[in-house]
């Protein structure tokens, strides 16, 4: 009750503040609208649509993490098409599903998803109802990027499935503008719903013109959070300390060669908390205590030539290391007579994973008759290890993968990029009895063509197959370790970029995506009875649009419809289990210059009824936004910023979701560069 007392006050407080705000706009657009109308970017909404390419890529840039005010990583993505969130209010027990891969009800990743820090691979394997894939705060990074599907992820890894999400941490000169001196950034947030509370301090230091030094403490904070019904979500609560160090030196002729060196960390202690993170009760499964620490160190060298376009040299050694350890809370479990003795070795399990890679990579531009390639080639090494725990086998994965991507620009509107990947695996237990060793290797890759009209339109199509080879949790299954899996991807689709269509000074950029996959000799999913389903069949429609006039007017919508198909092992078809509803969002806005940017958002999700006849009710949400920048030298990279999401205080619990639905939540932003 104090909580949601709190959250009136504060949504009072916020929404009086931001009709104030909009009166200002208003006023100060009427006084120099022609100043201010000379800034606008057109071409844009909130994130630029990416049609000049044939992969399904969407970039978020720090303008819209800023804009998000997104509570983990997972709420910064949840607006691309092909991506849902399970749970993902919260850290702990939330997962990311892109085009019905990666998260699921039982482990946070099914390998299908893979997730990338400064170019280390992160997350963990199958952790039984543990998520573990984004465990990190939002405020440490400036950009993410999602690669949808397999034809723009084999630089980045194997058997991805789903896509590729990339993280890109802040460096000093983002604060410093390249310049030598001293910047300080500070942020502060409140929000209403928990309550939850945020503090991010960076020191931004180059003292050199070649020499850069950036120190991030992050501190979030959120007490339980509660529904639309207003009903407290348990095991929501969660206190994340994270800091990101980073150093970069350039040197050589032109500072053409430089080293970046970066420790990123973020941890989290729980007490008395459920050992199951889906759900938000202990049950069967009981309660534990839990410490998560997550630590990404990469040591990143580039040489890069002016005057010469063969040569661009990239060499990134990573090594990221999650650890889970646990302590079952004897008494704790429910369900059935004696429970304590059958969970309490799963509780007590400690769970840690390194991985250690070094990718070596050259970028070249060249000519060769009337094409032009943009080719880059590369070499990974490989060396994953997990701890042995009483609930899953310990051992080590190394690899060794060799890539190569060409972009061929034909010159006439018509661009081909070939693909492939060449990946061998050993694979060793280290413990009785699965101390098994077993050895793997697959060729995989694709094409991806593109055309250009002189109109602005382009249509594209791509094909992708890609092998996901064993991992170490399943050196308990003997049968899996030879048996990579195997997925095929095919696409067709169609962009539009113009200006001037339907007013002077207006821009347009759309991108339609169809694609269905087929995976096959599975080992990650399994039927009522624990048998390995023959084959899962997705496919699906992907809408990226955006509209922009010159008044600073501007909407977005994004959409995605999919369906799936699970055959198991006796022919019987069903709903593929993991394939999330149809969604749509769209984005209403408009921007006074440099001052001032409001927007009104609304999400919709259709309607799921599973292969058991449970339906899932469809929803639709609204969320408002207010970014207002003072103008004026003292106020300089100062910005204060209002968020409403779930305007209406909806109650709702979005399909593959455990838990319900955070209620009305107002947050303010206050952030300033000195």
């Amino acid at each position: 009750m104090v909580a949601r007392t709190h959250g009136k006050i504060l949504l009072g407080t916020a929404s009086g503040l931001a009709i104030g705000l909009m009166s200002a706009s208003v006023r100060a657009q009427d006084l120099d609208e022609g100043e201010y109308l000379g800034e606008i970017e057109l071409g844009t909404g909130k994130r630029e649509v990416r049609t000049e390419t044939a992969v399904p890529v969407t970039e978020i840039n720090q303008d819209e993490i800023n804009d998000r005010q997104a509570n983990t990583v997972a709420e910064l993505i949840d607006s691309v098409p092909g991506v849902t969130l399970v749970n993902g209010s919260t850290p702990q027990g939330s997962g990311i599903n892109i085009r019905g891969f990666g998260a699921t009800d039982t482990y946070g990743t099914d390998q299908k998803v893979l997730v990338l820090v400064d170019g280390a691979t992160t997350g963990a394997e199958e952790l039984y109802r543990i998520s573990n894939q984004i465990f990190t705060d939002p405020q440490l990074y400036k950009s993410v990027t999602v690669n949808r599907g397999t034809v723009g992820s084999f630089e980045y890894g194997s058997g991805v499935v789903g896509g590729v999400v990339i993280l890109e941490t802040k460096d000093a000169s983002d604060f410093t503008g390249g310049e030598v001196g001293l910047r300080f950034n500070q942020v502060l947030e409140a929000a209403s719903n928990g309550p939850g509370f945020v503090t991010s301090s960076i020191l931004a230091w180059q003292p050199t013109e070649n020499l850069e030094l950036l120190l991030n403490y992050t501190l979030r904070d959120q007490d339980d959070l509660t529904d639309g019904a207003g009903n407290t979500i348990p095991n929501s609560a969660f206190r994340l300390p994270s800091y990101l160090i980073k150093l970069r030196y350039s040197f050589g002729d032109n500072l053409d060669h430089s080293v970046t060196a970066s420790l990123n960390s973020s941890t989290s202690a729980e007490r008395d908390v459920p050992y199951d993170t889906f759900a938000t009760t202990g049950g069967t499964f009981g309660n534990v205590d839990r410490d998560i620490e997550t630590t990404v160190a990469g040591l990143h060298y580039r040489y890069q030539p002016v005057g010469n376009d063969l040569v661009d040299v990239s060499v990134n050694l990573t090594y990221s290391d999650q650890e889970i350890d646990s302590t079952y809370i004897t008494g704790s479990c429910s369900g059935f007579t004696g429970c304590d003795a059958v969970v309490a070795p799963t509780g007590d399990a400690d769970h840690r994973y390194e991985t250690t890679k070094l990718t070596a990579k050259n970028t070249a531009y060249f000519q060769t008759g009337g094409m032009s390639h943009d080719l880059r080639t590369g070499i990974e090494l490989i060396h994953k290890k997990r701890l042995d725990a009483p609930s899953a086998p310990g051992g080590t994965d190394n690899r060794l993968a060799f890539f190569a991507v060409d972009d061929i620009d034909f010159g006439n509107g018509f661009t081909m990029s070939p693909v492939v990947r060449w990946e061998t695996q050993q694979i060793e237990g280290s413990s009785v009895p699965n101390n098994g060793s077993y050895d793997n290797s697959a060729l995989m890759g694709g094409l991806s063509l593109r055309y250009e009209f002189n109109s602005g339109f382009a249509v594209f199509g791509s094909a992708a197959y890609t092998a996901s080879m064993p991992i170490i949790d399943d050196l308990g299954t003997p049968a899996f370790m030879t048996q990579p899996e195997k997925s095929r991807t095919y696409e067709l689709g169609m962009a539009y970029a113009g200006t001037d269509i339907l007013a002077a000074g207006d821009a347009i950029r759309a991108k339609l995506s169809a694609y269905r996959t087929s995976l096959w000799d599975n080992t990650s999913y399994t039927d009522a009875a624990r048998v390995p389903l023959l084959e899962v069949e997705v496919e699906g429609i992907e809408l990226e649009a955006s509209y922009a006039m010159q008044s600073g007017f501007y909407a977005d919508l994004n959409a995605n419809i999919i369906d799936g198909t699970e055959t198991d092992a006796y022919g019987v078809q069903s709903r593929w289990r993991s394939a999330p509803a149809d969604q749509a969002r769209l984005t209403l806005g408009r921007r006074f210059g440099d001052m001032w940017d409001v927007s009104w958002e609304l999400v919709g999700n259709r309607s799921v009824t599973d292969s058991a006849g449970v339906r899932t009710p469809g929803f639709g949400v609204n969320n408002l936004r207010a970014t207002y920048r003072p103008q004026g030298a003292i106020w300089d990279g100062a910005e204060v910023r209002l968020g409403i999401e779930n305007v209406f205080d909806h109650a709702y619990t979005p399909y593959l979701s455990t838990r319900p639905a955070p209620g009305r939540t107002v947050k303010l932003t206050l952030s300033k560069t000195f």
